[in-house]
């Protein structure tokens, strides 16, 4: 549903929306060297301290720039929520994220649908030798305890433990299809640009991924190119054994976000 999100976003001329983007990662690689290298140890702590969220900041506004001349940028990224603090040590003001939730039920049985669709790929999550992953239980456990699923919830989890959350929209995959008017609207006034009007009977993707890199399928995100009310179909998928299971190891989210009272 991010995807479509992005999708949505590119049609406005004042924005570009990314596929999941790599910058996270170039900047985890420059912290692990400013934390260790001894040449940043060996010179003024307040010096080094400043001069490296200098140093994140222009590396981030420079991708930024050098990725679209357009004046706002939607940078899709797993992990920045998480590292909310991190973010605002070097940028100059506070960064705004918008994070997508969805039915946990309908997430697995989307995963569990992909695997089933794409049975003549090999696929990571499956071994008959060792008995992981061969059948929809074992499949939902695996996800639950691996990205991308397990670790986004985690790192959800996290933030609310923090108390992150209060800085963050968070907008429902059911909602955005079903009353996409109202969530845009919720999201400009959320990212402070005016609203634009959008045609969601002709969304083009605009954002393109292969998955398969991550050991999933090529097509998950692919969109369909009208915004329509999503239609659930996890107990036919995952049966009622298997939803009845995730609403209870799951509650607090899906409690949270309104799919269990």
């Amino acid at each position: 549903m991010s995807t479509l999100l992005q999708c949505i976003l590119n049609q406005n001329p004042e924005i570009c929306a990314t596929p999941t983007d790599g910058v996270l990662e170039y900047l985890y690689g420059a912290r692990a060297n400013y934390t260790s290298t001894p040449e940043v140890k060996a010179i003024d702590v307040e010096v080094a301290e400043r001069s490296w969220r200098g140093f994140c900041w222009g590396g981030l506004e420079g991708y930024a720039k050098t990725y679209t001349d357009k004046p706002n940028i939607c940078i899709k990224t797993r992990g920045a929520t998480i590292h909310h603090g991190w973010f605002n040590k070097f940028m100059p003001y506070d960064m705004k994220c918008i994070v997508m939730v969805r039915n946990m039920k309908s997430i697995i049985s989307s995963m569990e649908k992909l695997y089933r669709d794409n049975q003549e790929y090999h696929q990571e999550i499956q071994n008959h030798a060792h008995m992981t992953g061969t059948n929809t239980a074992k499949r939902v456990d695996q996800w639950f305890a691996s990205p991308p699923v397990g670790l986004a919830l985690e790192r959800l989890n996290q933030c609310f433990h923090e108390g992150l959350n209060k800085n963050f929209l968070y907008v429902r995959a059911e909602d955005l299809t079903s009353y996409p008017d109202r969530e845009m609207n919720k999201i400009y006034n959320y990212l402070d640009l005016e609203p634009y009007k959008h045609d969601f009977n002709n969304v083009e993707q605009t954002v393109k991924e292969d998955d398969s890199v991550y050991g999933l399928a090529s097509n998950l995100h692919t969109i369909r190119k009208s915004v329509k009310p999503l239609t659930p179909d996890y107990d036919k998928v995952l049966g009622p054994q298997i939803c009845d299971w995730i609403d209870n190891a799951h509650q607090s989210y899906q409690r949270l976000f309104g799919y269990i009272k």
